[in-house]
């Protein structure tokens, strides 16, 4: 069994009846205590009704509750699901640590693994010959698109990073059909942004997007990367998609390095050199 019942219900979560998201949640947050639950434990701790549990499996495409369970418990024993992060008042340092670890590990995973090559091969090329490479975010993603610039300054790329919708737009008339942005959105939904994306298309510029499938800024760009993840956001920031972007960017950028070959390599190695002065000297002493 693989990651797909997790992925499922974090996919459908906004379709679930609300009482029934109360249900996929308490799953999410506890997979290894619901496989030893009856459907009346499940039902009080989830605060729902015991049809509202059936109902959910249903949904699910299982028989009925023990269906459900058997499904999870297959998927638990292979090892291959993190779940989702949560954390309850009564959680140690070392349980809501763990939690967190966790699940930025299963996304990685699920983002990897979901992948298009053809695409990733295509953004790797178009930003290795570009003339210049701009990042465009917001928030969370505009911390991101920060990251990036500096790991692409050190290509010999011109580059910048833009997380001011009025900047963003500035800067979107002013390229070419050799320059390329890299949009990036946790949700893919941020007006500003894809008002700004559309500009660049105007301007013959190639878009990168790092961003959920079927979402309004995917459906813009030239190149989309897809990060689909469902994080429950009621009370805590995204927090694991913020991590599968920057993996993102090392991979763009390690693509990118290989793409300009053995040049620059050694120019890398004169930053790195440059950086010596800087810091002090590593000891043998040191503890």
């Amino acid at each position: 069994m693989s990651r797909a019942l997790f992925d499922e219900l974090r996919g459908r979560m906004e379709h679930f009846r609300r009482s029934e998201q109360k249900v996929a949640r308490f799953v999410l947050r506890n997979p290894d205590e619901v496989i030893h639950m009856r459907i009346v434990d499940l039902a009080t701790e989830a605060k729902v009704s015991e049809p509202t549990v059936v109902r959910f499996c249903r949904a699910l495409g299982c028989d009925g509750f023990q269906d459900f369970k058997l499904r999870l418990a297959q998927m638990l024993a292979t090892g291959s699901q993190f779940a989702q992060f949560s954390m309850n008042d009564s959680d140690s340092v070392a349980e809501f640590s763990h939690s967190i670890f966790d699940s930025t590990i299963g996304t990685l995973l699920s983002v990897r693994d979901r992948l298009d090559n053809d695409n990733l091969s295509q953004a790797i090329n178009a930003l290795a010959a570009a003339n210049r490479v701009e990042f465009y975010g917001f928030g969370a993603s505009g911390a991101v698109a920060f990251d990036a610039q500096h790991k692409f300054f050190r290509l010999q790329i011109s580059t910048s990073a833009y997380t001011d919708p009025h900047m963003q737009n500035m800067s979107a008339v002013t390229l070419g059909k050799n320059d390329v942005v890299v949009a990036i959105s946790q949700t893919g939904r941020t007006r500003a942004l894809v008002a700004s994306v559309r500009l660049v298309r105007e301007s013959g510029a190639t878009v990168i997007g790092l961003c959920p499938s079927g979402s309004p800024l995917a459906s813009e760009v030239t190149l989309p990367l897809y990060i689909d993840v469902h994080e429950d956001t009621e009370i805590y920031t995204p927090m694991s998609s913020r991590i599968a972007h920057l993996a993102l960017i090392d991979v763009l950028a390690v693509g990118v390095a290989k793409t300009r070959g053995p040049r620059l390599a050694e120019q890398l190695k004169a930053v790195k050199k440059s950086l010596n002065p800087l810091r002090f000297p590593e000891s043998d002493d040191d503890a």
